[in-house]
């Protein structure tokens, strides 16, 4: 792949993990709830679903799920219910408030299922994906080359993450944010409700 080629595709990744959204919410809630080290696994284990879509369009199955809308309605479905599920338990441990720790504590191996699932959760990721890096992939593309693409998305993605995790476990940074956990629980809990309505009227509005 030309260096100018990939540095074009670093961009478009870049931008897509930069983007305010439920996986920023998630990251922070876990580093919120566990310190650095959750919160450094929830933005690994993003980026190895984040990697998985990539691997999907770079093989040409992200299109073909795309093309057939019964499996992408299912895929919706399941996505877009966990998500709603995820936004609940965080509304609820935002009533508790910041007095209640217990309410928001977290581990690396929920951290580690959580980071994965909101990403493999959001379908909308393969239309990313398809509309966008496939642009990069042309049929006598190596292995290699395909290898690069993947490798790049999840680098990025995860890079991304780990900074933010590592960012705001400061210790001058995680007290602040810890005194207003109950807000930011409310604000993870709206993110991925939000994103679980809008996931599920994609389909609908486009069928």
């Amino acid at each position: 792949m030309p260096f100018s080629l990939w540095i074009s595709l670093v961009a478009i990744c870049a931008m897509g993990a930069m983007s305010p959204g439920p996986s920023l919410a998630l990251v922070l809630r876990h580093t919120l709830g566990g310190g650095r080290a959750p919160g450094v696994v929830a933005a690994i284990s993003h980026a190895l679903g984040v990697g998985f879509y990539a691997l999907l369009t770079v093989w040409g199955l992200g299109a073909l799920v795309v093309r057939v809308p019964p499996l992408f309605q299912a895929i919706t479905w399941v996505g877009a219910g966990y998500l709603a599920w995820l936004g609940i338990k965080a509304l609820r441990a935002g009533r508790a408030g910041a007095l209640e720790a217990s309410a928001m504590a977290t581990t690396q191996r929920q951290a580690a299922r959580e980071g994965v699932l909101v990403a493999l959760g959001n379908p909308k990721l393969i239309l990313f994906f398809v509309a966008l890096l496939s642009q990069f992939v042309t049929p006598e593309m190596s292995v290699a080359a395909k290898a690069v693409i993947v490798l790049t998305a999840m680098l990025i993605d995860g890079g991304w993450y780990v900074l933010v995790a590592v960012s705001l476990s400061h210790s001058r940074v995680l007290p602040w944010l810890q005194a207003r956990a109950h807000w930011i629980n409310r604000l993870t809990g709206v993110l991925l409700l939000a994103l679980a309505l809008r996931v599920v009227a994609g389909p609908l509005g486009g069928a």
